[in-house]
């Protein structure tokens, strides 16, 4: 499988490169970015072998299969569009799009084109949240009474950041915020409703945020900070025990799952291969029709309309 990059991002050599790098059936073929000479540069320090002139010539482009697209949110469905047009599949990263209508029309897109559009929840392939996601259907901690996740990051506050520009898709929640929401309807498997949020604002975008959540009754807290600290934790309170996954974004760099219960405690180790390996297999079972996307679709909207009404929740 031959991948073409959408974007010179900082995201894709650990997304994309390194992975497709430890394998013999994944390449990097080529590269495009709005600036030709930031996308030589790139692919020089990466060992990418071609540039395309722009988007729409990477995606027309023989020796490109899949189109991963790290884009900012606001240039997702124009992207999408041209990558479906062309007949390639895309793997796409969070947030999926700049808000719920978008994320519907890039769905019905790709439905229209029978070509899945999959979203780079990387952490949710990982066999560490497989393992908890199996833990919590199976009753492991009995009925979830409470649920929290957070996900904090110093994103620097400077010209040229994007997370810090509201025109482009940044914020918070749209960067850090997504994973938690995504982790917590996933293990809880049902929609939630917003009860409450707030946050602190800067340059129009929320630089923290804190939302309370309903899951069909079972309360859930969700935060998120870009202005520092370490606190990357999931954890699911039950009638019987707890479940937490104290970095559950990346267990690969030394992220434990603790299952305590009456029985006693559980600490098992994450797994030291990336969470970003771990999505790559996906992306190469979905692209050989081995098994179905497991994130992107309905999921993707779905994810989409919680962070739009936490937003919108935080700003009133």
């Amino acid at each position: 499988m031959r991948i073409g990059l959408l974007g010179a991002s900082a995201i894709a050599p650990d997304a994309v490169i390194r992975p497709a790098s430890g394998r013999d059936d994944v390449t990097v073929s080529t590269v495009a970015a709005r600036d030709p000479d930031r996308a030589s540069a790139y692919a020089a320090e990466h060992g990418i072998p071609a540039v395309a002139a722009d988007y729409a010539a990477l995606v027309a482009r023989d020796d490109v299969d899949l189109v991963y697209c790290a884009l900012p949110p606001v240039a997702h469905r124009a992207a999408v569009k041209l990558a479906l047009d062309a007949g390639k599949p895309v793997l796409l990263e969070k947030p999926y799009a700049m808000h719920a209508a978008d994320a519907r029309a890039i769905v019905a897109m790709a439905d229209a084109a029978g070509l899945p559009v999959i979203e780079a929840f990387h952490y949710f392939f990982h066999p560490q949240f497989q393992r908890a996601l199996s833990l919590v259907a199976d009753g492991a901690i009995g009925t979830v009474v409470n649920a929290t996740a957070s996900f904090d990051a110093a994103i620097p506050d400077e010209p040229g950041q994007l997370r810090w520009d509201a025109a482009q898709g940044g914020g918070g929640m749209m960067d850090l915020g997504c994973y938690c929401v995504h982790a917590l309807r996933s293990l809880l498997r049902v929609e939630p409703t917003i009860r409450s949020a707030g946050g602190v604002f800067r340059h129009g975008v929320d630089a923290t945020l804190t939302a309370q959540l309903d899951f069909a009754g079972i309360p859930a807290t969700v935060h998120c900070s870009m202005l520092g600290g370490t606190d990357r934790v999931l954890r699911l309170e039950g009638n019987s025990g707890r479940l937490t996954l104290d970095l559950f974004i990346a267990p690969h760099r030394g992220g434990r799952l603790v299952l305590e219960t009456a029985a006693g405690t559980i600490v098992e180790p994450g797994d030291a291969r990336s969470t970003y390996d771990a999505q790559l297999d996906h992306v190469i079972r979905v692209f050989r029709n081995e098994e179905a996307p497991r994130t992107g679709g309905a999921d993707a909207i779905a994810n989409m309309v919680v962070i739009d009404a936490c937003r919108a929740a935080a700003h009133t």
